[in-house]
């Protein structure tokens, strides 16, 4: 390996969400990136800024409004030579934001705008760009690439449902057959789970802090005394930004909401492990076959398989990102007095579990597309299983008034005898019932008592 250490390659990665996965996840670069969080953080300092001329503050008043579109080209230009820049500053501040907060001055300075510079972070702390810059980021991520991915994964799940709408199949419950159901249904349960959650999803906040050093606008304040800053931080948090604003807080966003959220991303993933253990094991049970590709080796060592291994796949980095997703929630919260830096660390991450979570969605998908109906095996599973016409039987006779139904379907059913067609009419045979009832009764096959 070269000893370079400013080679970085995806071989070379240490996680595989910027390894082997990368091109899974390139969307995400946009939003969760530090270079990312270097352009929001630009972003909300300037738009700040602007808002501070807006109001106006008299030193301010001076700037004319046509410079503002100048000013928001520096972040809607933002690349990776600015954020590189950054770092470099960063390197003598040690500090992130105030790297930032430099780099901006230095712009202000090449638009022949130093006069103003001084009210670059006017009156604010680091969290107050923090607490703005990520929620911001987190929700353009979640509406611009997991919404459309997670809209993809359940039209396909919804297709499945309606193309295998009239598939009659055997249901097993605690591993054991159990009164018949329909394929597709069992698709529509996850369509429902998954867009009920969705609704969720939607309702919840994008918070965020805005109001000084510990959350009470001193600096701004002591500074402009008639002014209500409050009402200035929620315009401009909620206005320009289209984020929650919290308040009071302390330095920091109290992180409820994104706990919230990170719960909710957390019980959709939940359900989408469900899915994928049952679909692992219906083609374990060889109701489904799988697409083989040319090329592809299923095993090392026998030829002959065909690996689930896209469900497979799916199941784990859900499980990756359900276990960052339940430390994101707990840990963020909490927070020692009006603030400690653990969060800080922590937030970084917050691309990860979202990484691993659109892994899973594409192999989900994957998975999907190599799915082949084996009708003939659900079929025939069917037909070997008439004991689970023995509910609707024994309620039939419950409706006629009949004794005992249950203890007389139970002494049918519950012996090691091959329970077939036939045994089931021999045994409607015996029943006391009147010949339309008996009809009524031979009708019921496993592959009609469906439901609704």
């Amino acid at each position: 390996m070269s000893s370079n250490t400013n080679i970085s390659t995806e071989i070379q990665a240490i996680s595989p969400v910027d390894g082997r996965y990368k091109n899974k996840v390139l969307p995400l670069i946009s939003y969760f990136s530090e270079e990312a969080l270097m352009k929001y953080r630009v972003r909300v300092e300037i738009e700040y800024f602007i808002a501070l001329c807006r109001i106006p503050l008299p030193q301010l008043q001076s700037l004319a409004s046509s410079k503002y579109e100048e000013l928001r080209e520096i972040y809607s230009s933002f690349n990776t030579a600015d954020a590189l820049e950054i770092k470099e500053i960063e390197r003598t501040t040690n500090h992130d934001v105030k790297a930032v907060e430099y780099f901006i001055k230095s712009k202000f300075d090449s638009l022949g705008l130093s006069e103003y510079k001084e009210f670059i972070h006017f009156g604010l702390t680091s969290q107050d760009i923090n607490n703005t810059a990520i929620p911001l980021s987190l929700k353009e991520a979640v509406k611009e690439v997991y919404m459309p991915q997670c809209s993809e994964l359940l039209k396909a799940i919804e297709h499945k449902a309606q193309e295998w709408a009239k598939v009659p199949m055997l249901a097993r419950t605690h591993g054991q057959a159990a009164s018949p159901t329909r394929l597709g249904k069992e698709f529509e349960v996850f369509a429902t789970r998954l867009k009920e959650q969705l609704k969720f999803l939607e309702m919840i906040p994008h918070a965020s802090k805005f109001g000084g050093a510990t959350g009470n606008f001193n600096a701004h304040k002591v500074a402009y005394r008639e002014m209500d800053w409050r009402a200035f931080g929620k315009s401009f948090v909620e206005g320009e930004l289209g984020l929650h604003h919290s308040f009071p807080t302390t330095q920091i966003e109290h992180y409820d909401h994104m706990a919230s959220l990170f719960d909710c991303l957390k019980r959709i993933n939940t359900i989408l492990i469900d899915l994928n253990r049952d679909l692992w094991t219906y083609i374990s049970m060889d109701y489904f076959k799988q697409q083989i590709k040319k090329g592809e080796v299923g095993s090392s060592a026998m030829p002959h398989k065909v690996n689930p291994i896209d469900f497979e796949n799916a199941e784990g980095n859900l499980g990756l990102a359900n276990a960052i997703f339940e430390h994101l929630s707990s840990k963020l919260p909490v927070s020692r007095l009006q603030r400690d830096l653990t969060d800080s660390t922590v937030l970084r991450n917050i691309g990860v579990p979202l990484a691993h979570t659109l892994i899973a969605m594409q192999s989900t998908l994957k998975g999907f597309g190599k799915l082949l109906l084996n009708a003939e095996k659900i079929e025939s599973d069917l037909e070997n299983n008439w004991a689970v016409v023995a509910e609707a039987i024994q309620t039939i006779l419950r409706r006629e008034g009949y004794p005992n139904p249950y203890e007389a379907l139970k002494g049918l059913t519950r012996t090691n005898s091959k329970i077939n067609r036939e045994a089931i009419a021999n045994f409607i045979d015996t029943l006391k019932v009147s010949e339309t009832i008996k009809q009524e009764l031979k009708e019921i096959t496993p592959t009609n008592y469906t439901g609704i």
